[in-house]
């Protein structure tokens, strides 16, 4: 692949080709990480019942929650790849940079979680 950034050639804007590898790396994400299934159904969930109801700013407060969370998920995925990559035997620093993505995971579903339980909490109020 080229990049413009190291020199080693000119990249041209195709937003279809940019398209096609985002949805790449999605459904890859999505078929190798049964937790990024999961969290996308709850979310979908989620976001039809603020739709549904017409909670404007609840739904746009779960779709972001939502995108940082998918987000921080890809990007350890990323991570622990690359460093797999790099480093296939038993390193401590490569251990140390895989428990710091973990915890960026971890802390992006804490808020993920308390935002969709806070949500459906109250979509079950409006229900009745």
């Amino acid at each position: 692949m080229r990049n413009k950034f190291i020199g080693t050639g000119h990249q041209s804007l195709n937003p279809i080709r940019k398209l096609r590898v985002v949805f790449s790396g999605l459904r890859y994400a999505i078929l190798n990480e049964s937790s990024v299934a999961i969290e996308i159904i709850l979310s979908s969930l989620v976001l039809t019942g603020c739709f549904y109801y017409r909670l404007w700013l609840d739904f746009s407060i779960v779709l972001v929650a939502s995108g940082l969370m998918l987000v921080a998920e890809m990007v350890n995925t990323a991570i622990e790849a690359l460093c797999d990559f790099v480093e296939p035997g038993h390193n401590e620093k490569i251990g140390i940079i895989k428990d710091v993505a973990s915890a960026a995971v971890g802390i992006s579903i804490l808020v993920w979680s308390i935002t969709l339980l806070i949500e459906v909490l109250r979509l079950w109020q409006g229900v009745r």
